[in-house]
């Protein structure tokens, strides 16, 4: 038996990898939840693209990642905050802002996944999933 799989950590660490050896695209498996990050991620610029496809049963997602001119990617850093062992919640009050609004914190919250600022918006709570800059 294998240990237990964080598919959110998983997906975040392919993209960090692709990103610091410069590929122009990574296949992940996809979910639901990764597609939700995925559509973030674009909308608040740090990809270019992601397209969705299905070889057989099997869906994935290819994330097309976004350089500056210098080959510099628009994703400094991607930090999964909470994990299967350790869940971080935080209230509508708490919830952080990412190097004074330059970065994006993600949330799960009741209205499904929103980023820090919507979150506050609608003063909603939840989990932490992570942190992008």
């Amino acid at each position: 038996m294998g240990a237990p799989t964080d598919p959110i950590a998983d997906f975040l660490t392919q993209i960090r990898n692709a990103s610091c050896t410069g590929k122009q695209s990574v296949t992940i498996p996809a979910s639901k939840l990764t597609l939700k990050i995925a559509e973030i991620l674009k909308r608040e610029g740090f990809i270019e693209n992601f397209k969705v496809g299905e070889e057989g049963v099997k869906r994935f997602v290819r994330i097309h990642l976004k350089y500056s001119k210098g080959k510099q990617s628009a994703i400094q850093s991607l930090v999964r905050i909470s994990k299967p062992g350790l869940r971080q919640y935080v209230n509508c009050q708490e919830v952080p802002r990412v190097l004074g609004g330059l970065g994006v914190a993600i949330l799960s919250t009741s209205k499904g996944i929103l980023t820090d600022r919507e979150a506050r918006t609608q003063k909603l709570g939840g989990e932490l999933l992570c942190k992008v800059w």
